[in-house]
């Protein structure tokens, strides 16, 4: 939790985050000219590659920068040790996996009125 003597009210006009969120790999790539189709194409290409093969990418003065990007976000996962960016290139090019949810409804002691065509109720339990 924040220590609140640290905290400090924000005033009219400050700016507390001047370069805004960070853009998306997508938008970055996108924005560099490179087709949708183009960006899934190398990241599941690239997904396939060793280590070795992706320092030498990184490394490579001729790779493109969608190359490069895709090389640089998997081996930051592979270093650290965490699956955050192999998760979300995975769910870029083959999408979400679907989830099944469950759920069990029970009711017990409760009137439901049924009306029909002439107007009547039936009620039943």
């Amino acid at each position: 939790m924040a220590n609140e003597g640290n905290l400090k009210p924000i005033r009219k006009g400050e700016v507390r985050n001047p370069n805004g969120r960070p853009k998306k790999l997508k938008g970055i790539l996108q924005r560099e000219g490179y087709k949708l189709s183009e960006i899934n194409d190398t990241i599941q290409i690239m997904m396939n590659m060793d280590l070795e093969d992706l320092k030498k990418i990184f490394e490579d003065q001729k790779s493109t920068i969608l190359e490069k990007t895709v090389a640089n976000a998997l081996l930051k996962s592979m270093v650290k040790g965490k699956l955050d960016s192999i998760e979300t290139l995975l769910t870029r090019v083959y999408g979400r996996p679907k989830e099944k949810v469950e759920q069990e409804i029970n009711v017990t002691n409760h009137t439901i009125k049924l009306k029909f065509g002439n107007g009547e109720g039936k009620d039943n339990q």
